[in-house]
């Protein structure tokens, strides 16, 4: 019989755990008896370890020692009701597609704006089938949903702004969309709550660290780049006079606007850098393209929307003065949008170096005190 044994993980078939000397892997609840394999007590030792363990034990099964594993039954209803909040949010916002958003205009009649909204459908949809698909999917799906949740909280709330400013009027397309996000949300929340372990955990390498250094600064250029105007028009008349303006800084709207744009900018940011401490590492991954895809969302309805005609109306020139002065429009982007897809760009690969990187092993198991004769213990020793 051993002694000293302290269980760090368990499955559904082994544990994984130390005994003074060496880490072991054990049939579950045998941890008292001889180890079927095991490593010598070093860094390397743990890492080979823990990587035996991921390989004979199913990974969705795996929890901490100190923490109950949720019954396969339960997780599963769990699941179902988490993926049903989420299929109903994805219908009620599609439903909002059609009727008008702002006044009597709907979103299936502004090609800029549809095609965002869109994607957001598309990316809950998805997170809703890998939820179904349970196991670690169930996992990855409630974070790429959860990642989209909290970042476009920001562009309803603008567009909430906008009726409450008088800037338009409050439709049924827009009433349908809330209510659309709200269910997503809901239904992300309630499958990270209960899809299993996962969590920002504190960088323990100089990979890791550097990861979440370059994942902060990409989500903070990417939040900074999304302020300024990026639609450039160019005016000019038959006479030869010209002017330039620019379209679309996010500070000169009205109030509520401006803090739904600011409340978009911190929560990219905040969940860029929960994302790339997340451990286990591939599932931040998810978390990441969830919040990448609205901002990807919005470069692409501004490229759109560039490569529409403007209208004189724009600028407050009736058509037929501007067609008295031959005045003609054109149109372009400026270099703060491609500031914003460069750094757009440095979060996709920011993705790609997290999902490439090896999972590391959690920290190995505290080493218990050895207990002398007459001594008080200062903590229970376990044995599995």
């Amino acid at each position: 019989m051993q002694e000293n044994v302290i269980v760090s993980h368990r499955g559904a078939r082994y544990e994984i755990g130390r005994r003074p000397g060496f880490y072991g892997i054990w049939p579950s609840g045998a941890a008292r008896f001889q180890p079927i394999e095991w490593w010598p007590e070093t860094a390397d030792g743990w890492q080979a370890a823990w990587s035996r363990f991921t390989e004979v034990e199913r990974r969705r099964a795996i929890h901490p020692a100190g923490q109950p594993s949720v019954p396969a039954v339960e997780r599963s209803r769990r699941a179902i009701v988490a993926a049903a909040l989420l299929a109903i949010g994805v219908a009620v916002g599609s439903a909002g597609l059609f009727p008008g958003y702002f006044g009597g205009t709907s979103l299936v009649q502004q090609a800029d704006q549809v095609v965002p909204h869109v994607i957001y459908l598309a990316v809950w949809a998805a997170s809703a089938v890998l939820i179904v698909l349970g196991g670690t999917r169930q996992r990855t799906g409630a974070l790429l949903g959860a990642g989209t949740s909290i970042v476009t909280l920001g562009f309803f709330v603008a567009d909430v702004g906008n009726v409450v400013s008088g800037g338009a009027h409050l439709a049924a397309g827009l009433v349908l969309s809330l209510i659309g996000w709200a269910a997503c949300a809901a239904g992300s929340v309630l499958a990270i709550r209960h899809g299993g372990d996962g969590s920002p955990g504190r960088p323990r390498t100089l990979e890791t660290t550097l990861t979440v250094g370059l994942a902060a600064a990409a989500g903070l250029g990417t939040a900074i780049a999304f302020a300024p105007a990026w639609d450039r028009f160019t005016l000019r008349t038959v006479a030869g006079t010209s002017q330039t303006v620019t379209a679309g800084n996010a500070f000169a709207n009205p109030a509520l606007v401006i803090a739904g744009d600011v409340a978009v900018m911190v929560a990219l940011v905040a969940v860029v850098i929960a994302a790339s401490a997340w451990r286990p590492t591939r599932q931040g991954v998810f978390l990441l393209a969830g919040a990448i895809a609205p901002m990807a969302a919005q470069a692409i309805s501004a490229v759109i929307q560039i490569s529409q005609a403007p209208s004189p109306l724009q600028f407050g020139i009736p058509p037929a003065q501007a067609a008295g002065v031959g005045l003609t429009i054109s149109s372009g982007l400026t270099l703060a949008f491609w500031i914003y897809c460069g750094f757009v760009g440095a979060l996709v690969l920011t993705g790609a170096l997290m999902f490439s990187t090896p999972e590391s092993p959690p920290p190995p198991p505290v080493p218990v005190p050895e207990i002398t004769e007459g001594a008080s213990p200062t903590r229970a020793v376990p044995t599995g």
